[in-house]
């Protein structure tokens, strides 16, 4: 691993003590009467939903806030009036969830944002800068160039990268704030190999997710939020996941797999033959009215692009693209919209919602000719569209003039999916549906998309997550490298089946 690591040998002694924090924001108590403890050498999960304090607690501890009330100490020492640089300074490092790259600068750049090495005359030296930069992607086992621009890179890679930046410190603390929400299977295995790696030079690591399976295989100890208060702190090995959701949620949530099936003779909605693109090679599959398929496979095999190609907004190259059996080539999105396509795109920020409007400015967003008579829009048309949508979709917001982006991640995404199911779709292009959101969330997202088929809509859902392909999918199309790999049924689907189609070639033959 790479130099920043300590050399000491892992102990027990307590690193990390919060007691009795309190953080309020106007009209809401984030954090509320918080203590607890992170030893030396332990991953320390920190689960609840969203709105439940994770991320306004981590803030705190990484210098990002400062608390009104209680104590914050690292090794025993106060970390009261430190700032971002004065917490990194004490061995503190964070990876945000909202990524904090600048898509302009080199990977390295990012990586040493502020700490960049340079000469008696000020000047950066690159050369040990790209070095140090390809040691610590060389640890996490990304290849990536440090001298390229975070903007081309994919948000996998980014959050790699952001990862990389917080292994570049002097550590003593890591806070990973939902690290694997952009990344495949793969990379994840990746990172819990370097997570535990740290853990076992002494690093107290802090893991915030929403993925219940991961905590069960990375962490020692879990810490549950709810409403900013502390329910539940107990030993991974002796936790359920039954358990940990009661103390996060208060309710029973099911993500077992949907029994309903598409009708035999059900019509063929989107047939796609040959399609090659930028990023695609080869993809040939069909979608049937009253059915889910899922594209599976690992970061670069092209699933986003396939499904953006289809939305019209990747270029085309090569096969056909049919809805209805009626060839549709696009040109732009408005001509897969004007053939029942709607398609929620994998970052909803940045290329799906308006972050700083209301939930109803994004609800009508991209059916606005709906609501405009005369020349003007019916704002009367537009409350009652995005009241519904409030209701149906169960979107927590106080009203529907709330401004997106003061909404949690889960309600972003329903307010995300309103937006397009407003144009009321044949065949809907769902990309990563549960990213970055809290449990309850993922089981109304779940409980949407499948309701969403059983009345015999077409979904096509790209999915990192392996357990939400085997929950969600009827059909399961797996690709590897631009190219189709091959079809699994999801009644008899394994992780271990996806995996073996999603591998590239040279992969499967060093295996062998």
């Amino acid at each position: 691993m790479s130099a920043g690591i300590p050399t000491e040998p892992p102990g027990q002694p307590v690193r990390l003590s919060i007691r009795n924090v309190v953080k309020a924001f106007p009209g809401v108590r984030a954090v509320d009467d918080v203590s607890l403890e992170v030893r030396r050498g332990e991953v320390h999960a920190l689960i609840g939903e969203n709105g439940a304090g994770k991320s306004t607690l981590m803030h705190l501890v990484a210098g990002v806030y400062q608390p009104d009330s209680g104590v914050i100490e690292l090794d025993g020492a106060s970390t009261a009036g430190l700032n971002e640089q004065g917490a990194a300074d004490a061995g503190i490092a964070m990876v945000f969830q909202e990524r904090s790259l600048v898509g302009a600068l080199s990977v390295a750049d990012n990586i040493y944002a502020g700490r960049q090495p340079t000469n008696r005359f000020g000047v950066i030296r690159r050369g040990p800068m790209y070095e140090g930069a390809r040691r610590i992607l060389s640890d996490l086992e990304v290849d990536i160039d440090p001298r390229t621009a975070v903007s081309q890179l994919s948000p996998g890679q980014q959050q790699m990268v952001e990862i990389a930046k917080g292994l570049s410190h002097e550590l003593k603390l890591l806070i990973l704030d939902e690290p694997t929400s952009s990344l495949t299977l793969t990379e994840s295995r990746h990172l819990f190999r370097v997570i535990r790696h740290l853990a076992a030079q002494g690093v107290a690591i802090i893991y915030v997710s929403h993925r219940m399976s991961e905590i069960f295989e990375i962490s020692d100890r879990v810490t549950v939020l709810k409403d900013g208060r502390v329910t539940g702190d107990c030993d991974t090995a002796s936790s359920t996941h039954e358990s940990l959701i009661a103390m996060m949620v208060g309710r029973e949530l099911s993500f077992t797999p949907d029994p309903r099936r598409a009708p035999a003779d059900a019509r063929t909605a989107l047939e796609v033959r040959g399609l090659s693109a930028d990023r695609v090679i080869s993809a040939s599959f069909s979608l049937r009215y009253g059915e889910i398929v899922c594209l599976a496979g690992l970061l670069g095999a092209g699933r986003t692009e396939v499904c953006e190609a289809i939305f019209g907004v990747r270029p085309i190259t090569g096969g056909t693209v049919r809805v209805d059996g009626q060839e549709l080539t696009p040109r732009s999105p408005a001509d897969s919209m004007a053939a029942g396509i709607s398609m929620l795109p994998e970052d909803r920020k940045e290329g799906g919602l308006f972050i700083d409007f209301s939930v109803v400015d994004n609800v009508v967003a991209a059916n606005l000719e709906a609501y405009t008579h005369a020349g003007l829009l019916s704002r009367p048309e537009m409350r009652k569209v995005a009241e519904n949508y409030v209701e149906t979709l169960r979107i927590a917001t106080p009203n529907i003039r709330r401004e997106v982006r003061n909404l949690s991640g889960g309600n972003q995404q329903k307010v995300l999916l309103a937006k397009w199911l407003a144009r009321d779709p044949r065949i809907l292009i769902v990309d990563e549906p549960t990213r970055g959101v809290d449990v309850g969330s993922k089981a109304d997202i779940y409980r949407i998309l499948r309701e969403l088929a059983a009345k015999g809509m077409a979904l096509l859902v790209v999915s990192s997550d392996m357990l939400e392909v085997l929950a969600l999918a009827h059909r399961i199309v797996v690709m590897c490298e631009g190219r189709v790999a091959g079809e699994i049924d999801a009644a008899t689907a394994t992780e271990i089946a996806i995996l073996e189609l999603a591998a590239p070639a040279e992969r499967k033959e060093s295996a062998a």
